[in-house]
C-alpha cells in the first residue's frame, strides 16, 4: 500500500508521519501519532466527539483527510495543558463536574478554547451555540456551560493581573 509522508505541526511540535492517503485526520492522530485523546464517535460528523483545533478552529477530524491537514496547526487535547498546569478550562471542568463519562470532554474543551480565544467573555447563548456541535449524553450541559463561564472569568482575571504586573502596578 502506498503511504504519504507529511510534516504536520501538532500541539506546537513538527512531526513527520507516514500513512495511507485515505486515512482521516482522526485516524492519523490516534493510530499513527498515538494521540488517543481525540475520540472516535459516530465517524459521520454528527456527534462532534472527534473535534480538534485546526488553525484555531474546531474541525471534525473524522471528516478531514490527514492529507488536508498539511501545513495547518493542529491542536489536540494532549496539547491543551501547559506542562503539568491545567488550562483554566480543564480545571473548571474538573472542579464543576462538567466531565461525566469524559468521552465528549476533549472536543468540548477544545471547542470552548476556540470560543474563548475569539471572545473572552461569551454569553450563555454564545457558549451554547459554540458547543452545539458536540453531543454530551451525561451532563445535560449545565455544568459544561458553567465551567466555560468560570474559565472565562479566570482567564480574564489572569489577563488583567498580567497586564497590571507588566506596567509595574
Amino acid at each position: 500500500m502506498n503511504k504519504v509522508h507529511l510534516q504536520l505541526r501538532v500541539n506546537g511540535e513538527d512531526v513527520e508521519v507516514a500513512f495511507a492517503p485515505h486515512k482521516t485526520l482522526l485516524e492519523v492522530l490516534r493510530e499513527d501519532l498515538a494521540l488517543t485523546g481525540t475520540k472516535h464517535g459516530c465517524e459521520l460528523g454528527e456527534c462532534g466527539a472527534c473535534a480538534v483545533l485546526v488553525d484555531g478552529k474546531p474541525m471534525l477530524s473524522c471528516l478531514l483527510l490527514g492529507l488536508e491537514a498539511e501545513g495547518a496547526e493542529i491542536r489536540t487535547i494532549e496539547g491543551m495543558a501547559d506542562g503539568p498546569t491545567l488550562h483554566p478550562l480543564q480545571a473548571a471542568f474538573a472542579d464543576l463536574g462538567a466531565a461525566q463519562c469524559g468521552y465528549c470532554t476533549p472536543a468540548m474543551l477544545l471547542t470552548a478554547q476556540a470560543l474563548l480565544d475569539r471572545n473572552s467573555l461569551p454569553s450563555r447563548v454564545e457558549i451554547t451555540a459554540a458547543l452545539s456541535g458536540v453531543l454530551c449524553r451525561c451532563t445535560g450541559y449545565l455544568q459544561i456551560f458553567e465551567a466555560v463561564e468560570a474559565a472565562a472569568q479566570t482567564m480574564v482575571q489572569r489577563s488583567k493581573e498580567e497586564a497590571a504586573g507588566g506596567r509595574g502596578e
